[in-house]
């Protein structure tokens, strides 16, 4: 199953590890998004910064 992961807050404030996941996904900057394959990993990335993204099914 693929998803849609988009930035919708700053990183600015956020944790150093919570900044990492996010360049991690492939995000660069707030409203860009990038589609993923979703594994374990990735869904365990997204619960880590869930307070500064959006994540919903790719058709």
């Amino acid at each position: 199953m693929k998803v849609i992961i988009t930035l919708k807050k700053s990183v600015i404030g956020s944790k150093p590890d919570q900044v990492a996941t996010v360049k991690a996904l492939g995000l660069k900057k707030t409203n860009s998004s990038v589609e993923k394959e979703l594994t374990p990993q990735i869904k365990g990335m997204v619960h880590k910064v869930r307070h500064l993204v959006e994540c919903k099914e790719a058709e």
